[in-house]
């Protein structure tokens, strides 16, 4: 058999011990919990968000599951806990055991709380979480083979397993009573119900199950309805296996058990939230029951792009992306004789001619510009010198402006918001007549 205990160490006065039953659980929520991910990732939702509940979701479920586990044992009858109520005694775990159903509870009402703290939808994270939560349930169990813990009945079935008593946790209900030494003989030649293997290989199979319903119907499933189909085939699941459970504290001299009678409530709350998701019944309460799934949009940061070019006798300023809210004109120091293009980023400009030009400049606060300079534009022949390039009469200029910008000081923008500049001017057929004065006013457009 398999020691229940992997390594233990003493660490000051505290005796520190690593069990197989506490690496199994934790390995059993790290899958379900990646299941679970990739489940809300399929439904548009930021899967992320599951790994930051589980900080919270783990420690109240956990206690959840001590909790429950106590009050069952006293409801069984037992006066362990009665006449030892230190609050050590209830919360130690390694005193006793823990129980499904109360992690359920409390790690949900956790993970509830969180949810609607942090804007998301809830029934799109518990229709994403159920199915792990049979997978992550599943995977723990073999931790009740190792404590040779939750086996049920004696039975002559060729699965049927022994029972080591060395290891000895839990007496046999029809051997209550009796002596110890009759207890360990009755255990050698008796084989028993493997109760945790078979709600192993149920939970898998229910789990298997509701991936396919989600993923074949995803377009005609209704928000909810995935936990709802949980809440019937995990409530029926567990009613049946509780049939192999004799160690379960049972209600009167009756054969049904506590968890039994849980298991059974859940089954029926799960058919009549069926029945409300799909109409059959009317609730006031299900009125404004989504009919999709609330997707949370989170807004992007503004991202700042940084574009250094020098061109001789072109003033490029960085570029800002679109978005960021404009301010008035910055005030720049740029040298006489350098042209200024301007443009606001994603802004496109219609131009008939096949060379199109997309003139880009943006200003970026809190840094001044950086200016290239162009080498100086060559004079056509017999035609005196216009401000913009010339360009042959068979073709269209491309709508670049280039002006001379007057004289300000480098004081530099605030640096709090971004502007975004762009400047087009109308282009001119090259004339005779002399060029306008260079000094010119440049219209500037801004996108908030």
């Amino acid at each position: 058999m398999i020691d229940p205990i992997i390594f233990s160490f003493k660490l000051i006065n505290w005796n520190i011990v690593l069990r197989w039953y506490g690496v199994l659980v934790m390995f059993g929520a790290v899958v379900g919990a990646f299941i679970a991910e990739r489940e809300i990732k399929r439904r548009g939702e930021n899967g992320d968000v599951i790994w930051d509940a589980m900080v919270w979701v783990l420690p109240f479920g956990i206690l959840g599951a001590r909790l429950w586990y106590v009050a069952s044992n006293v409801l069984s009858g037992s006066t362990y806990y009665t006449e030892n109520p230190s609050f050590w005694q209830v919360i130690n775990t390694l005193d006793g055991g823990l129980h499904f159903f109360g992690g359920l509870l409390f790690g949900g009402i956790t993970l509830i709380i969180y949810l609607k703290k942090n804007g998301y939808d809830v029934w799109l994270f518990l229709d994403s979480i159920v199915p792990a939560v049979f997978i992550g349930q599943a995977l723990a169990r073999p931790a009740n083979f190792i404590n040779q813990e939750l086996y049920g009945p004696p039975t002559s079935l060729p699965w049927g397993i022994k029972i080591d008593p060395s290891q000895l946790y839990q007496t046999p209900v029809n051997m209550i009573g009796h002596t110890q030494q009759e207890v360990l003989d009755y255990i050698k030649v008796t084989r028993f119900h493997p109760t945790f293997a078979y709600e192993m290989i149920l939970n898998i199979l229910l789990a298997l199950l509701l991936l396919w319903i989600a993923r074949q119907y995803k377009d005609k499933i209704k928000p909810g309805a995935i936990l709802s189909g949980w809440l019937v085939l995990a409530g029926l699941a567990r009613a049946f296996i509780e049939i192999f459970r004799p160690d379960q504290p049972r209600i009167g001299s009756s054969f049904i058990s506590y968890t039994m009678l849980v298991s059974f409530l859940m089954a029926v709350a799960g058919v009549v939230m069926l029945l409300v998701r799909n109409r059959k019944l009317a609730f006031t309460i299900a009125d404004r029951w989504e009919e999709k799934y609330q997707i949370k949009r989170i807004g992007k940061e503004t991202r700042v792009h940084h574009e250094k070019a020098v061109v001789k006798g072109v003033a490029v300023l960085e570029k800002v992306d679109k978005g960021a809210t404009a301010e008035p004109a910055i005030n720049l120091a740029i040298p006489e004789g350098v042209s200024v293009i301007l443009e606001a980023k994603e802004e496109v400009v219609a131009v008939p001619e096949k060379k199109k030009r997309i003139v880009k400049a943006n200003a970026s606060a809190g840094k001044k510009p950086v200016v290239k300079a162009k080498a100086p534009v060559k004079k056509a022949p017999d035609k005196k010198p216009l401000q913009g390039k010339k360009t042959p009469a068979a073709k269209k200029p491309a709508v670049k402006v280039k002006t001379a910008v007057k004289k300000v000081s480098a004081t530099k923008a605030p640096a709090t918001k971004k502007p975004v500049v762009r400047a087009i001017a109308p282009a001119t057929k090259p004339t005779n007549k002399k060029a306008p004065a260079k000094r010119t006013e440049t219209k500037s457009k801004s996108t908030k």
